[in-house]
């Protein structure tokens, strides 16, 4: 079948080929090594150079077949040169009778020729301010031939470097092409030239001579241009005006000087008590002129000059505007160019010296005239110039003893006082943080002595309240003994300028002796919330810092090692070797004291026993029975029935099905899945599940315990599962048993100690346990935790 080429596969544009007489049928049957088999194998399509599969009957529209018969492209140009362009650069002369000099103007274009259709276009790119109609100048179609050959149309054989073609009248010189032309071309054996260059534009030439034959051309300035290119920059510039006279002085000024429309502002920098007042501006902004004559009269100076062309007097006289502006005088200006440093500028006869530049001024200097050295100048002073002034602290009168040091200040500041300003940030953080301690009253009444206080420290505003405990049959009435207040420490001037200092947090610590409105307390202990924030705070509480306290410890102990040890465990040999040595608190505070006296505190005796501490706490008093009764109650009363669902999010989390979890994914798994328990259940039930070595809960124990069909029956009322279901008694006696092995290997100082045998009597597993004492203490404090605890089962 023969196609008509350029044309889509459409109903009567296939015709048959009559010369074709062979009709052959192709072979559907392959013998291979004896075996008959179906031949599907087709005989690969001739590709062409660029990679296309094109037919071979069908060549680019407008151009002869250039390939041999039967090795053609076999696709369609449509579709073979989809999206694919011959580019050519190229020119056209269009004549000029209005420019001299200038006979035709050199117009530069683009010519693409489209495969696919064999159609054209012509593009002429856009030029800035050309003045001329520029942008498409043929629309793609197809173009014919000039005459005798019009009944064709152009084709890529008719497009190529140094030739011309002729579109529409207009004859277009071919000098270039891109690169994938000249390739394409290649390809099908046709020779592409070298490149060429544009001719020269006749009116690119009389414009060049025109602009080097003016030798100072006048720069022209567009009023409206000028303000929209340069709005809001503005250069500054620090000067001075030298004006030392009788009784004046150096004034410091700043140039304004703004780009937008060339105007100047001057403003003055008034030095504190200078004695000028009032507005700072020293030059309204304007255009500021060069030279200054002094003040013109009024109509001395006229934008237009009046000429009287008819009349004598007054009356019937006609005037007429002067169009040669006669007298009129040319002002000059000053400008950018003339504000540098150094530059004497005359400011209506005031001569005001340049000085230093701002950044930006420098920065615009430095890219539009190359101006590198922006040294300032130094200003002038004189003997008897204001010098800067320094504000020195302000000195108040003394306190006079009524209201607050704080009060008095307002009132000496301003003449409507204010109330003082509480630090709300302050306030904020550390409300409700008290640090209580324990006191007795130091008095030389025997009565007092005995008497018991407790001392608050409020951290959100630094004050004090006292409590007096109730002892009865002591004569005297507990509750507040001193209001909430800030008291002042001891040893001040009170009726002083100076304002006060008042007790801090770090003034407080067990062992310390103070003085509170007359009264002496002793501080003899505190409770456990203060003992931990000062251990947690130890940059703010000296006497709790763990670090600071053992560098002391062994500074003193550097070379009493021994008799430390000696004082503390009397009769252990080979210290060393200990696994495990335990002291009590009182044997411990003895040793540390009688090695370093006063040097070292109650309070830090008691950080280092609380650290050091050999106590454990108290077993957990959670029953499982009454914790699996309270779940399964709460399970009924919420008619929960979604067992199988957990476990299948079990599966999904644990595809491995490993029998133990992290308790944070059992946690969430319990959330998760809406289990009808309050937080405290949770816990609780999490806490009596089976564990394994790495503290993770067993699933099967967990899916067991909250299985309801297993039960008999839940017998149990509801409880508060906060604080009745598993109640938590806290751990209060940190400390009465100190470890000493693992002090003395924090010390990390040598013992010195004499090796000896020591009887087996007071050893229990490498554990030796001195003095007796300590021994009777911790059995009695063991059984009353053990009391606790039945008593505690019993009232469940």
């Amino acid at each position: 079948m023969l196609r008509i080429p350029g044309m889509p596969l459409l109903p009567g544009t296939l015709f048959r080929d009559v010369s074709k007489g062979h009709y052959p049928k192709p072979q559907s049957l392959l013998n291979i090594q004896g075996l008959s088999m179906l031949n599907d194998r087709q005989q690969p399509a001739p590709i062409d150079p660029n990679g296309d599969v094109i037919d071979i009957s069908c060549p680019p529209v407008g151009a002869s077949s250039i390939y041999p018969p039967r090795s053609g492209p076999r696709m369609p140009p449509w579709l073979a040169y989809d999206k694919k362009v011959l580019c050519f650069s190229a020119y056209f002369k269009q004549t000029l009778q209005e420019v001299y000099h200038a006979p035709y103007l050199v117009r530069k274009v683009k010519i693409y020729f489209y495969l696919e259709d064999g159609t054209l276009e012509i593009y002429e790119p856009r030029v800035d301010n050309s003045g001329i109609v520029q942008g498409c100048l043929v629309h793609r179609q197809r173009v014919q031939k000039t005459p005798p050959c019009d009944n064709e149309f152009m084709s890529l054989n008719d497009l190529n470097i140094d030739m011309t073609v002729q579109i529409f009248d207009r004859q277009y010189h071919i000098i270039d092409c891109d690169q994938f032309t000249r390739d394409f071309l290649n390809r099908r054996g046709i020779t592409v030239p070298d490149s060429m260059k544009f001719p020269c534009d006749p009116t690119n030439s009389v414009g060049n001579r025109e602009h080097l034959g003016a030798v100072n051309p006048i720069e022209k300035k567009h009023a409206f241009a000028q303000f929209l290119k340069y709005d809001r920059q503005i250069l500054k510039f620090q000067a001075y005006w030298d004006d030392r006279t009788e009784f004046g002085d150096v004034r410091k000024l700043e140039i304004c000087y703004y780009l937008a429309d060339d105007t100047i502002e001057i403003k003055e920098a008034h030095i504190r008590n200078s004695g000028r007042d009032g507005p700072t501006v020293f030059l309204k902004r304007a255009r500021l002129a060069r030279e200054f004559n002094g003040l013109l009269l009024p109509g001395q100076m006229t934008p237009i000059t009046l000429l009287n062309v008819l009349g004598t007097n007054m009356r019937n006289v006609r005037y007429c505007v002067d169009p040669l502006n006669t007298g009129n005088q040319d002002i000059m200006y000053y400008s950018e160019r003339d504000l540098q440093i150094g530059s004497v500028i005359n400011v209506y006869g005031r001569a005001v010296i340049i000085t230093e530049l701002d950044p930006f001024t420098q920065q615009y200097y430095r890219q539009r005239y190359g101006v590198q050295d922006f040294t300032p100048l130094a200003i002038p002073t004189r003997s008897d110039d204001c010098t800067d002034y320094r504000q020195k602290e302000r000195v108040l009168p003394p306190y006079n003893g009524w209201g607050s040091y704080e009060d008095s200040v307002g009132n000496c500041l301003s003449v409507e006082p204010k109330p003082p300003k509480t630090d709300f940030k302050k306030f904020i953080k550390f409300d409700r943080y008290v640090l209580r301690f324990g006191a007795k009253m130091l008095s030389t009444i025997k009565e007092n002595c005995e008497r018991i206080f407790v001392i608050s420290y409020y951290l959100s505003d630094d004050t004090l309240q006292i409590q007096e405990v109730a002892v009865r049959n002591s004569g005297f009435l507990g509750g507040e003994f001193m209001k909430r207040t800030r008291i002042e420490l001891p040893g001040q001037e009170k009726f002083s300028y100076k304002q006060p200092q008042y007790y801090m947090p770090w003034n407080f610590f067990i062992g310390s002796t103070m003085s509170l409105k007359d009264f002496i307390f002793h501080l003899v202990s505190a409770d456990e919330y203060t003992l931990m924030f000062m251990e947690h705070h130890p940059e703010q509480f000296i006497h709790a810092n763990l670090s600071a306290i053992m560098q002391k410890i062994r500074s003193a102990l550097q070379n009493r090692m021994s008799e430390f040890a000696g004082t503390c465990v009397p009769d252990c040999y080979n210290l060393e070797n200990k696994r495990d040595v335990f002291v009590s608190f009182e044997s411990f505070k003895g040793a540390l004291i009688g090695v370093l006296g006063k040097v070292i505190s109650d309070h830090e005796i008691i950080t280092l026993c609380r650290h050091f501490s050999a106590e454990q706490t108290s077993t957990s008093g959670c029953s499982r029975v009454n914790v699996r009764a309270a779940a399964h109650l709460e399970l009924k009363r919420a008619l929960w029935n979604a067992r199988d669902d957990m476990m299948e999010h079990f599966h999904h989390i644990n595809p491995t099905n490993q029998p133990f979890l992290p308790e944070s994914k059992v946690r969430s798994t319990l959330r998760g899945c809406r289990l009808p328990f309050s937080l405290e259940l949770i816990d609780n039930i999490l806490l009596i599940l089976n564990r394994n070595e790495c503290n993770e809960i067993e699933i099967c124990d967990l899916m067991n315990f909250i299985d309801v069909s297993c039960s008999k029956g839940c017998d149990m009322p509801p409880v508060n599962h906060a604080f009745e279901l598993c109640p938590k008694i806290p751990f209060q006696h940190k400390g009465r048993l100190v470890n000493l092995s693992c002090f003395l290997s924090k010390l990390n100082l040598p013992l010195n100690l004499s090796s000896g045998n020591e009887s087996g009597k007071d050893m229990m597993g490498g554990a030796r346990i001195l003095p007796p004492s300590a021994t009777e203490e911790l059995q009695l404090h063991n059984d009353k935790k053990q009391n606790d605890q039945n008593n505690m089962d019993v009232k469940i």
